[in-house]
């Protein structure tokens, strides 16, 4: 139940964004425990499959996670810079992956990182990176540190504080072609 509730907002905000300009709101009423507090949401979209869009904030926004989910949804849709908005035509055959972060916590060394279970944000004089966990591909503490630190904009060599943390993450399955 959870879990389905917090797809559906992602859904139904993306197709009702795209769908018509208006955004979704949730009915707090109809909402389990777990999403009326505020939450670190990402929100990751697929289509056919394939990466679509992926948007998040590493820390709370609004005022329940819900919300959080529902915003960052419309988002991943329409403000990823790697790719264009998502249109109409795409919506039967996106799906989408609903992250829910723990609170970050400050880790003195590499070695408290596992890329499977913890996601990494790295920061450096106000640039910071983050990578989420269970990434394919990314093998180990110092690759996923990598990753972060380039997305950044981090030379390889700079020194950052290093924060790690935990998700729940939610799933559909991809869509038919």
């Amino acid at each position: 139940m959870f879990e389905q509730t917090c797809l559906v907002i992602a859904r139904k905000s993306v197709e009702q964004y795209i769908s018509s300009n208006t955004y979704y709101v949730p009915d707090l009423g109809e909402m389990p425990e777990e999403l009326l507090k505020p939450a670190g949401v990402f929100v990751t979209l697929y289509f056919k499959g394939v990466l679509r869009g992926c948007v998040g904030t590493i820390n709370p926004t609004r005022d329940c996670a819900a919300e959080e989910i529902a915003q960052n949804a419309v988002w991943a849709a329409t403000r990823d810079n790697r790719f264009m908005q998502v249109c109409e035509e795409e919506l039967p055959h996106l799906s989408y992956s609903v992250y829910l972060l723990e609170k970050p916590e400050l880790i003195s060394e590499i070695s408290e990182l596992d890329p499977s279970v913890y996601g990494v944000v790295v920061e450096n004089q106000g640039r910071r990176g983050v990578l989420l966990p269970g990434i394919d591909g990314v093998s180990d503490a110092q690759m996923q540190v990598a990753i972060a630190k380039q997305k950044a904009g981090i030379a390889p060599n700079e020194p950052v504080a290093l924060y790690r943390f935990e998700v729940l993450k939610f799933n559909e399955p991809p869509s038919p072609e």
